[in-house]
């Protein structure tokens, strides 16, 4: 599933390409990917407007939109919410997009510089929600911090940790606590950090939640550099893939030698139901 790298690469890429771009029609081709919406009425309300900005928040892509009577200003007007999930990708095509991307198009916005873009999800496991301000306000308000945020200070993070008995690993990956950080990115922040995921977060020392959250906002820091990890499905907005996976030391590695003491990286399924990839000699 896409994490923060991912989903922040492809909306500073969206925001360069996309900004003041007119949808002139909005074609859908399997409306299960839509929620809170019927298709009638999201194409009614999004034809015709401006793409104003797009931006991230935790997990999911947010495309503001300015209806004609409001074009070039910030709008007070609908927020195109997507949540891509394990195969969803947001491509832009300018006519040159292999017909095996478009094959899974499920919705494609025409502009009115003559490209598309397309919301392909091969499982279509993603959503797809246009949001009032007051409705999103609402759904965001349930998501936890930025763990990027120069606001989220180490005081911040270890007060989410002293609240739950949870293992650390989990308290990572709930998006009510920490905002964006998923499977990949858990078990990397971990390793860096060399603590066992499996501990009690409460159990996490002062000096250590400081070195988490240092490893936490350099691994995400990294992964954005490297324009994401890809495995199989990640695309960017070009259908092109992220570097990061050159550089994990824990996730996808078990059963291979330790980076960091060359002790066997062991994984389990135990702890969340998740792959966790650890080293049990040199994380405590």
């Amino acid at each position: 599933m896409p994490e923060l790298p991912e989903i922040e690469t492809i909306t500073r890429d969206l925001e360069r390409m996309l900004h003041g771009a007119v949808i002139t029609a909005t074609r859908i081709t399997h409306s299960d990917v839509l929620r809170e919406t019927t298709p009638r009425t999201f194409k009614r309300r999004l034809t015709g407007t401006t793409i104003v900005r797009a931006w991230r928040r935790a997990k999911l892509i947010v495309i503001d939109l300015a209806s004609p009577s409001t074009r070039g200003v910030a709008p007070a007007g609908d927020r195109l919410v997507i949540q891509p999930r394990f195969t969803g990708a947001l491509l832009v095509d300018s006519g040159d997009l292999p017909e095996s991307e478009r094959r899974y198009s499920t919705i494609a916005l025409d502009l009115a510089d003559g490209r598309t873009v397309h919301y392909r999800d091969i499982r279509r496991l993603g959503t797809v929600t246009l949001m009032n301000p007051e409705r999103f306000a609402e759904y965001v308000g349930r998501l936890g911090p930025e763990p990027l945020d120069p606001a989220f200070t180490v005081d911040n993070f270890r007060d989410v940790l002293r609240k739950s008995g949870q293992a650390v690993k989990k308290v990572l990956m709930d998006q009510r606590h920490l905002a964006g950080v998923g499977n990949i990115y858990a078990n990397e922040s971990l390793w860096r950090a060399g603590i066992d995921p499996s501990r009690s977060a409460r159990r996490i020392a002062p000096a250590e939640a400081g070195e988490l959250r240092r490893a936490i906002v350099d691994v995400l820091s990294e992964a954005i550099e490297a324009r994401g990890t890809s495995f199989r499905d990640y695309r960017d907005p070009y259908g092109d893939f992220g570097a990061f996976s050159k550089q994990l030391a824990a996730y996808g590695r078990a059963g291979l030698p330790c980076p960091r003491c060359q002790g066997r990286l062991v994984g389990t399924h135990a702890i969340d139901g998740r792959q966790t990839v650890f080293c049990p000699r040199c994380q405590h």
